[in-house]
């Protein structure tokens, strides 16, 4: 049961994550990855809210299996981070490929503990 979850949540998470992406970089006329850096975000925010509501509220294992592993590990996405700072690398944007990274570090860990400290709350 457990792969079946991980498997339905991949399959709404991939999707999504390329439609976002896709929806956010058309409105930006730059060369740094808003949508990749939204998309992960946003999948850590959600991910650390499941997190806190399995830790508080005892959420059931495969819920958080379908949303957790497989809607935010579709969603999310470390291996295209990775790459697009990379390549604003070797384009010799150095301010953007350095924002990207730690912003992204950041952004992502302080999104995660918002997420669990808002859930464990409630």
């Amino acid at each position: 049961m457990a792969l079946l979850m991980v498997f339905l949540g991949g399959m709404l998470g991939a999707p999504l994550r390329y439609l976002t992406d896709r929806a956010v970089q058309s409105r930006h006329d730059s060369v740094f990855p808003w949508g990749t850096f939204a998309v992960n975000i946003t999948g850590a925010f959600v991910l650390g809210a499941l997190t806190g509501a399995g830790a508080a509220h005892g959420l059931p294992t495969d819920t958080l299996l379908l949303l957790g592993t497989g809607v935010c590990g579709g969603l999310t996405t470390f291996s295209t981070f990775t790459f697009e700072t990379v390549r604003l690398l070797e384009d010799g944007s150095l301010a953007e490929a350095g924002l990207n990274a730690l912003g992204s570090l950041l952004l992502g860990l302080g999104a995660a503990a918002a997420g669990y400290a808002l859930l464990t709350a409630v």
